[in-house]
């Protein structure tokens, strides 16, 4: 039963393989037993390059299914329409064509896989990219804030650098009258006198100029530190908005980006690997000597060509005896009398008919 199934996997001919030897019928086994694990090898890799895109295990199945079918199909109709030939030149040139498909076949076969065997170092490299682009995302977002928050920040500055300013002016001042009042400085008279009283009134209109300040100063400070507030919680939310988009970045692309960057040796014997199990069949079908199964599949194709030839033959020659003897028959009607004057009085009446067909019509027209 397994090995009838796998002769069917390598395309040939099952009744000529149970009239052949039994090493014809273990060679097309093997090669059909190939093509059915590539089949298989083929399903697994799709289905999980399908679940990195889809991250649905359900849809992946079915997509790697229907993708294993298509390569089984395409690998049993690479090795069944294989013919041996004399010469072995002729046979690879045959084959040139198939071999190239079954190249491409096991590139698009190994690369998942490859994905799969490398994950944990494609992992290590995504993450170092999304950190990455971490970094980058934060710059570029905070070069649309910061020149903002710089301007509102210097603004507040500002305002600060002016209270301190009129501050240290009136501090001035009440050190001024103090020392008046103690006589250590101004005009050095010990006392509260009219200079004392001058410096004091300075002073006491400077401190409610500077409470003012401070007043009208904080309310601005106030809402300037606001808009302060709402610019780094933007920045913040931005940053936290775009922040899955990177985490995500896990794709197929990414990966397969991520694979091109680790060392090429591991991932070329893996692709080679794939690259000799899919060929296999093709060069085994091609190396093999000519068997048994060979000889009767050819004697089977001649005598198809003989007897479809033999038949085509046939035809063409029936169909020009019967044209022979048509224009024989036809020569010989031709020159009978008695066909001639039946024929002849049927195109008189023919012309009578219509002649008076004709003069009904224009008698109806003309009343």
């Amino acid at each position: 039963m397994i090995k009838e199934f796998f002769w069917m996997c390598s395309g040939a001919d099952t009744d000529l393989l149970q009239e052949s030897p039994k090493s014809e019928q273990i060679k097309y086994a093997g090669i059909g037993g190939t093509v059915f694990f590539t089949a298989i090898m083929a399903f697994v890799s799709s289905a999980y390059a399908l679940y990195t895109v889809f991250d649905n295990v359900y849809l992946s199945v079915l997509f790697g299914l229907i993708w294993g079918l298509l390569i089984f199909n395409l690998d049993r109709f690479i090795v069944g329409t294989i013919k041996k030939q004399d010469k072995f030149w002729k046979e690879f040139l045959q084959a040139s064509p198939r071999i190239i498909l079954a190249l491409i076949i096991a590139i698009v076969i190994s690369k998942p896989l490859e994905l799969k065997i490398f994950e944990k170092e494609i992992d290590r490299v995504l993450l170092e990219q999304k950190n990455e682009m971490t970094l980058v995302n934060q710059g570029q977002i905070a070069e649309q804030f910061t020149p903002e928050i710089q301007r509102v920040e210097g603004e507040i500055k500002s305002l600060q650098e002016n209270i301190d300013t009129k501050e240290t002016a009136v501090n001035d001042l009440y050190d001024t009258y103090i020392t008046e009042a103690e006589g250590t400085k101004g005009t050095l008279k010990l006392g509260k006198g009219p200079v004392y009283k001058e410096k004091r009134e300075k002073h006491d209109a400077e401190l409610k100029g500077l409470q003012q300040l401070k007043d009208s100063s904080n309310v601005k400070i106030a809402q300037k530190e606001a808009v302060l507030i709402q610019l780094r919680e933007k920045q913040k939310l931005q940053t936290a908005n775009s922040q899955p988009i990177i985490d995500g970045f896990d794709g197929l692309m990414a990966r397969i980006n991520a694979l091109g960057t680790l060392p090429s040796i591991p991932s070329l014997f893996i692709l080679l690997l794939f690259i000799a199990i899919e060929t296999a069949p093709v060069f085994a079908k091609i190396m093999a000597p000519k068997g048994a199964y060979d000889l009767k599949f050819e004697e089977q194709e001649d005598a198809l060509k003989v007897w479809v030839t033999q038949q085509k033959n046939q035809r063409a020659m029936v169909l020009d005896t019967d044209g022979s003897l048509n224009e024989k028959v036809y020569y010989d009607v031709a020159n009978d009398e008695e066909i001639y004057e039946y024929k002849k009085q049927k195109a008189k009446d023919l012309l009578k008919l219509q002649s008076d067909t004709f003069y009904k019509k224009q008698s109806d027209v003309l009343g």
